[in-house]
């Protein structure tokens, strides 16, 4: 039976045996552009700030400080947030579908605009 490990989100993982261990083993051992990191290696690990350009460091701080989720900026952004109202039906009916409302919403209004070319 193979051992496994449950992590915190619930996943199951199979550890590798014995025998895929060394073979994983030997394969970092044969790769020299990837060796194994080893005690001496971190005592000479300098912190990313000290080594790293400036503007480079700097993009590496904005993007660590995202949310999980959270994309990063656009390079040509593709829509434009507005404020609309509308019905409360009209609400209901599109959330109800559940989660991409809003993409569904903008597909509907999209598909509106083919058959009223007068409103462009």
């Amino acid at each position: 039976m193979p051992k496994t490990i449950k992590t915190r989100s619930g996943r199951v993982l199979e550890l590798p045996s014995p025998e895929e261990d060394a073979a994983i083993d030997a394969g970092i051992a044969a790769d020299p552009d990837s060796p194994e990191l080893d005690d001496e290696w971190f005592r000479q690990a300098r912190p990313a700030k000290e080594v790293l350009p400036p503007d480079a460091y700097g993009d590496l701080v904005a993007v660590s400080k995202r949310r999980p989720g959270q994309r990063g900026p656009q390079k040509a952004p593709r829509k434009l947030a507005v404020t609309v109202r509308y019905d409360p039906e009209v609400i209901e009916a599109f959330r109800a579908g559940g989660e991409g409302w809003q993409t569904r919403m903008n597909e509907a209004l999209k598909d509106w605009l083919k058959t009223h070319p007068q409103a462009r």
